[in-house]
């Protein structure tokens, strides 16, 4: 694969990779991609917008230049925007390699961050010399007002020009809670959801507060992803309920969607409301709720290859990765599309209806 160098979210030339539920690989066009949900699907979407997240400025104790990257919420609380937690570099940008950057000055309990506008303190060494939690000073309104007058959308060297924050929003973009874009959604647009409903393809969101994908230090990075705040409305509970009564499938857009979906379903009944995502998915965790998977192209060991190993064994994914290097997809956020169906044992008959499924039974809907 190559990366995706540009900031445009539905190119003309977008391509879908298609595995089915027993692993067949096909290639498509992206503008395709209402053609390969059923009637009676459900397509979930992530309407988190994405915060001005990467902040320049000063470590106070020894005045050097640092780069600040919220990084996640210490909380399920969305709505307080005094306290983060964050991945602190040395000087530098993101046309230098995240693995290359260099690291802080020693951060200490106690030490000041000057930041453009906002002032932060840093409360709590979290196990990494990058990793912090930090607590700005201010009025929740005068740090919004920081964020926006100074912070950058996180991003990183693949990409040639600097990201503004319309970049990394998509269409549905609604409660500003992500740290980086939700990427699997910027192929939306209202024609694709003007061929869903013509389609009889539902559609529903929740708001999951993306976090980031990379800290430039594989042990940090083996910590990915942190716990993500989210937030399920009863009306998305009641859509998926509709789905599963109708036998259609559960199609999750993104990996951020599959989180929250499969973190709140974790009792065996689905909750509506806010939750915090602590789990991660892979191939002890067959899915509950999701039935397929609509995400960008991953490499293995990404935290979101990862997560492709609950829908996929090692054999497909496989397959997966030589199509997408032989096609010359284009991967990161930005790139491409891969639609990844729950695998299933091979079939028996010739009728699908009739293939049986590994997965657990579906989830109770919980009524709140």
């Amino acid at each position: 694969m190559r990366a995706a160098t540009r900031p445009q979210q539905r190119p003309s030339d977008a391509r879908l990779l298609v595995v089915d539920a027993v692993g067949r690989v096909e290639h498509d066009e992206r503008s395709h991609l209402a053609r390969r949900l059923a009637p009676g699907d459900l397509l979930v979407a992530n309407d988190a917008a994405t915060l001005p997240a990467s902040l320049r400025g000063r470590h106070v104790p020894t005045c050097r230049v640092v780069e600040v990257r919220l990084a996640g919420w210490p909380s399920a609380d969305v709505t307080d925007p005094r306290r983060f937690r964050a991945v602190v570099f040395g000087a530098g940008d993101f046309r230098t390699r995240t693995e290359d950057r260099p690291p802080p000055p020693q951060l200490r309990a106690g030490d000041l961050l000057e930041l453009g506008p906002l002032t932060a303190l840093v409360t709590t060494l979290l196990g990494h010399p990058r990793l912090v939690e930090i607590r700005f000073a201010g009025t929740r309104d005068e740090i919004w007002a920081g964020l926006a007058r100074h912070g950058r959308p996180i991003q990183y060297a693949h990409l040639v020009e600097a990201l503004e924050l319309w970049d990394v929003w998509t269409r549905l973009a609604a409660r500003p809670v992500a740290f980086e874009p939700p990427s699997a959604g910027f192929l939306l647009d209202w024609r694709l959801l003007e061929a869903l409903a013509a389609r009889h393809v539902g559609f529903a969101t929740l708001t999951h507060a993306a976090g980031i994908s990379s800290t430039g230090d594989p042990q940090l990075d083996a910590r990915l992803p942190f716990d993500e705040p989210y937030h399920l409305p009863a009306a998305t509970v009641d859509a998926i309920e509709r789905t599963r009564a109708t036998g259609g499938r559960v199609v999750a857009l993104g990996t951020t969607v599959t989180r929250a979906l499969e973190h709140a379903a974790r009792s065996g009944a689905l909750h509506p409301g806010p939750g915090l995502a602590t789990g991660r998915l892979g191939p002890g965790t067959p899915p509950r709720v999701v039935d397929a998977i609509l995400t960008g192209t991953h490499e293995p060991g990404e935290s979101h290859y990862e997560l492709l190993r609950a829908f996929a064994g090692a054999e497909t994914l496989a397959r997966m990765s030589a199509a997408l290097e032989a096609g010359d997809y284009r991967a990161h956020e930005f790139g491409d599309s891969a639609l990844i169906a729950l695998q299933r044992e091979p079939p028996v008959r010739a009728r699908a209806d009739a293939l049986p499924s590994p997965r657990p039974a579906g989830p109770r809907i919980l009524r709140t």
